[in-house]
């Protein structure tokens, strides 16, 4: 495990949708860049989606920003993904592996790429469906590809040994970048580094955490200690024993 967040070679995308949170963290050199959809940005209040992104690109001037599509049809997506490419040179378009009647959006991907649109595949949960992107993504143009490690591990399958095959199957585009996405712990960053993830999507509540790596185990553990016994005394806690 490296002796610092900031020795990692793995680049850590923030994943969320507070303005004010983003403007923080935008400060913080190892964060890489940022990642947000439409379900973040509901919990955050947002309204305008075109004027929240905006207002963000304007924040974040150098690094990568993924904006989803939110239509269910193909070609809407598509007319979508456009704008939303058009909104700064660091504006990534989320597109989803599939719409949600389950079909492919591999031909849309294939034709973005084809213009040069950098795309983040979300939503990946298996190799069969990262290996058909693999195969229409054009060489020349950047990728992120995002399998969702937490939500597989959520059904009880560990992701690790799929994330290796992801990195391994995605060498054949160079320029793609495996993300692993839905991130629940800082182990979590450590793992993916591991693998040979080149990026991990990380909510801003686990960025919290960040500053505790390498942190001393027993100190830990007192500090633990520390807050029950204090959290006791505060709420008034007693318990009658028998004379």
């Amino acid at each position: 495990m490296a002796a610092d967040i900031k020795d990692l070679k793995i680049k850590i995308f923030a994943d969320g949708a507070d303005l004010s949170s983003i403007q923080k963290l935008n400060n913080i050199p190892y964060i890489k860049g940022f990642t947000t959809n439409p379900t973040l940005m509901r919990k955050a209040g947002v309204v305008d989606y075109k004027k929240f992104a905006i207002d963000l690109l304007k924040i974040v001037k150098d690094k990568p920003i993924s904006f989803e599509v939110f239509a269910d049809d193909i070609n809407e997506m598509e007319i979508q993904a456009m704008e939303i490419a058009s909104w700064g040179t660091n504006a990534n378009v989320k597109i989803p592996i599939t719409n949600t009647k389950g079909d492919s959006t591999v031909k849309l991907l294939k034709k973005l790429s084809s213009r040069g649109v950098v795309c983040n595949v979300t939503a990946i949960f298996t190799l069969d469906q990262l290996n058909d992107v693999l195969k229409v993504l054009n060489s020349e143009t950047p990728a992120i590809l995002s399998i969702f490690a937490g939500r597989i591990a959520d059904v009880g399958i560990n992701p690790i040994s799929i994330m290796r095959d992801s990195v391994k199957f995605a060498k054949i585009k160079p320029k793609s970048s495996i993300l692993w996405a839905s991130t629940r712990e800082v182990i979590n960053i450590f793992q993916a580094e591991e693998i040979g993830c080149q990026i991990i999507t990380v909510p801003h509540d686990i960025l919290k955490k960040l500053p505790g790596v390498g942190k001393n185990l027993k100190q830990s553990s007192l500090e633990t200690v520390d807050m029950f016994y204090k959290d006791a005394k505060l709420a008034g806690y007693t318990i009658k024993t028998k004379k």
